[in-house]
Formats: structure tokens, sequence, C-alpha cells
């Protein structure tokens, strides 16, 4: 009979989140954590698992959860998120101050432009397995994405959009399903392994004015979903090396997906959004009798991906500037845009993207057992936000600029084998300002975020 419910518990859970891919934006578009529990110690768990989303950033740590199921939500909220256009922009279709096009940028000056679509729910599940005494197969559904904007054509001057091509939006989802094994090496020390199997789909409106700076002007702004597929390894290793004291490491490959073939005039090498790769390196310390601190430095490395850190001025910069991106006439409806030629176009095999770096987040937090049914945790994380200031006007695009996490959360055991588990987070605004680089500066592009989350989790220990 458990075995049935298992089985149709998972089944339910999975189908549901399938249906409902994440949207989240904290750490340039990776979550700033997975499992409720994780959430409210700001993310860090490397070296401390304690649910079925452990495999999310440590499937080592699956090898001392027990056999379990967790299942929950989160409710996102990445708002205000915004532009704001300083100095004196041109509009599409004026003359240029510059070749190629002048600003692109349609704007009142000194107005703050806000984002529409405020709210996300973001389903998660874990399920856990022993395998005898020393080793566990399980599955961790959960998702990242975060390029999620969606201005408004009525906020800019005369309707025409940011960009003078209405609406303006892009909207990216990412789903792992991650299947893991973990093996005891003894008591205190155990490897894992999970197989991630990806899919992805993207869609974009009102940039089809960058049409003449693209590769493929018909699949540049098609305002229609694209998926993409792959697959990838996450390999880990968790233990206590001495009395109270653990250590935990884990890498995830880069993820090889296929092309979104609807916007392979848009990103770099023919529509190519690999995922990028990254590590974990953590430590948790016991204090007291009932208080654990536990620590974790992420490395996410964007520069894996030509799309998200190649920088703009690939396309933007003529040639002679060191751009390499010849621009196609602009057409008109009888005579469509001739695409751009050259490696450094939108679509190009060096095509401009959103300039990402690298980042380096930092995780600190602390969990007390206030008593045998309640446990209590804070959290803490920084980084250096991923766009530099160069990189500013088509981060309007994904304004993924946030820096500090400020977390909390909270357990209640219901009997002996179930317990509740919340998380809450606040991301303070924070904001990067830049020049245009259409325009040699004469206008500065200002990009601004802001986040909460509330996340709610239910564990079934069997």
């Amino acid at each position: 009979m458990i075995k049935v419910v298992n089985k149709s518990l998972l089944v339910i859970a999975v189908s549901s989140i399938l249906a409902s891919p994440a949207v989240n934006a904290t750490n340039g578009y990776f979550g700033h954590g997975y499992s409720t529990k994780e959430k409210g110690l700001a993310g860090a768990g490397t070296a401390l698992s304690q649910d079925s989303m452990a495999a999310a950033t440590n499937p080592a740590g699956m090898a001392f959860i027990g056999s379990r199921l967790d299942i929950g939500a989160a409710l996102f909220s990445p708002s205000p998120r915004s532009y704001t256009v300083t100095g004196t922009p041109v509009a599409p279709g004026l003359p240029p101050p510059s070749p190629p096009f002048g600003s692109f940028v349609n704007a009142t000056p000194g107005q703050t432009v806000e984002s529409d679509s405020d709210f996300f729910l973001i389903p998660h599940f874990g399920y856990n397995h022993e395998l005898g005494n020393d080793s566990t197969v399980g599955v961790s559904v959960y998702g990242n994405g975060g390029m999620n904007t969606n201005y408004s054509a009525a906020k800019t001057p005369g309707g025409a959009g940011l960009f003078g091509d209405g609406d303006v939006g892009v909207n990216l989802e990412q789903l792992f399903i991650n299947v893991n094994f973990a093996k005891k090496l003894n008591d205190k020390h155990a490897f894992g392994a999970g197989l991630i199997l990806a899919g992805q789909r993207f869609s974009a409106k009102g940039i089809s004015s960058f049409a003449p700076l693209s590769t493929d002007p018909s699949n540049l702004a098609q305002n229609r979903h694209s998926y993409s597929y792959g697959a990838g390894l996450k390999l880990g290793y968790q233990g206590e090396v001495t009395k109270g004291i653990r250590v935990g490491v884990s890498y995830q490959s880069k993820i090889s997906m296929g092309e979104f073939d609807e916007y392979r005039g848009l990103f770099a090498e023919n529509g190519d959004f690999d995922i990028p790769s990254t590590y974990n390196i953590g430590i948790s310390f016991d204090v007291g009798s009932s208080g654990v601190i536990v620590a974790d430095i992420q490395q996410i490395n964007y520069t894996d991906v030509a799309a998200i850190s190649n920088p703009v001025a690939n396309a933007m910069a003529p040639p002679s500037a060191g751009g390499s991106c010849n621009p196609g006439f602009p057409g008109n409806p009888t005579n469509p845009t001739p695409p751009g030629q050259g490696a450094g176009c939108l679509g190009g095999s060096n095509g401009g993207g959103f300039g990402w770096e690298d980042m380096t987040v930092y995780k600190i937090g602390y969990q007390f057992d206030v008593s045998e049914k309640h446990t209590v945790r804070l959290g803490y994380s920084f980084t250096d936000q991923p766009i530099p200031q160069s990189e500013t006007m088509f981060n309007i695009l994904a304004p993924a600029v946030i820096e500090q996490h400020f977390t909390a959360g909270w357990t209640m055991k219901i009997g002996t084998d179930q317990e509740l588990n919340l998380a809450g987070m606040y991301a303070p605004s924070n904001s990067v300002k830049g020049n245009n680089p259409a325009d040699g500066g004469s206008t500065q592009i200002e990009i601004e975020m802001t986040q909460w989350e509330v996340q709610a989790g239910w564990a079934w220990k069997y």
C-alpha cells in the first residue's frame, strides 16, 4: 500500500511541476536556493543536507536523509524591476547621432518604467528512497529562469514601445529533473551523482528594431515560445571530517542544450543557449547541542555560454570600432530587412549578447532547534551582480542585478513522520547605470530590481 501511495504522489507531483515551469531570478538567473530548508539558510547546504531536494545542491547528501518525499511551492516577486533613461534619447526612425542606428531607446528622460507581471508560483518536488543501509536513489525536480520582463508600450512616448516595436519583454524558464544515486563509503562519508535532464523555453517580443543587426531577422522576436532540451551531470561529496564538522563539494557540468530555432537570429551561435557549469564548496559545524552554522561558496560560470556573456558591442559597434557586424539596410513592409553580415551580429558565431560575467556567491546561515518540534533558520548571501555598466541597454530585458539576500525559515514537526517547512527571502534593491553603447553615451540607462519570496513545503518521511 505504501509503495502504491508513493508512486501516485510521485506521478502527481512531477506532472504538476512539468505543467508549471519555474520562473526565478536571484543570482543572475540561478535560484538562491532550492529546498525550503536551504532557502531559510540563504541557499547554503553543500555540507548539510536535510531533505530530498538536496541533490539540487549536492547529490551526495541524499545518502544521509533517509527515505522521504518533499513537495512545495514558492510565491516569488521580482518587483519592482525597472529602467530609467537620462540624457537625450533618440527615438527610432530619427536621424541617428552615430552609426549604425542611434540609441534605439524611445523613452521620456528621467522617467522610471517598471515591468508588469510581478508574481510567479514556483513548485518543487523531491523524492528519496533508501536501498539498504548504504545507498539511495532519488529524483529532485526544480527550476531556474528569470529573464522575465514585460514593459508596456503605453508607458513610452507616443505608445511606440521602448525599442519602437510595441510592448517589450522576454521570458526564460528552465526545468531540471535530477535523477540521482548516492552511496555511503561509511557512516560519515558519501559520494553522489545525478543525471540532469533539462528543458527550457524562451519567448521575446518588441525588439524587431534590432533586425538590421541580426543574421536572421525573421527569427529575432517572434513573440512565441521556443523549446530546447539537453542533459548534464552533477557530482558531489559530503562527509564529517571530525566530530561536529562537515564539508561538502559539488560540481555541475555545462549542460549542452538544443538551439532555440525560433530565436536563432537573437542568440549567438545560431540560437544556442546552453546552461553554464557551476560548483559549490561548503562547511557546517555544530554550535552547542542544538545549533549549526553553514557556509557555502558557489561559482556560476556564465562565461561558458556565448549568448549570455558576449558583449552587445559585438553587434552594436561598427567594424571600424572593433565590432564585427555590418548591418543590413532597414527594410519596409514590402522589402524586409536583409540580414546583418558578420560573426558579431545577433545570432552570429560571436554574436552580441547580454555581457554577463561569472558570479561567486557567498552564503552563510544559522539553524537552531528551539525545541524537539520547532527549528528556526536565518541566512545571508552576497555577491557581485553579473552585469557590467557597459551592458545596461540590452539588460533592460533582463535586469538581474541582485547582490544580497536576507532569509529566514522555520520547521514544525508533525507527529513522527511529517513536517511543515517555511522560508522567506528579501533581496534589497540594487541598480546598475551605464552609457548607451548605441549613441556614444549621450544617454545613460539605469536598470534596477528588488525581490521577495515566500516558500512553503510539506515532507513525509517513511
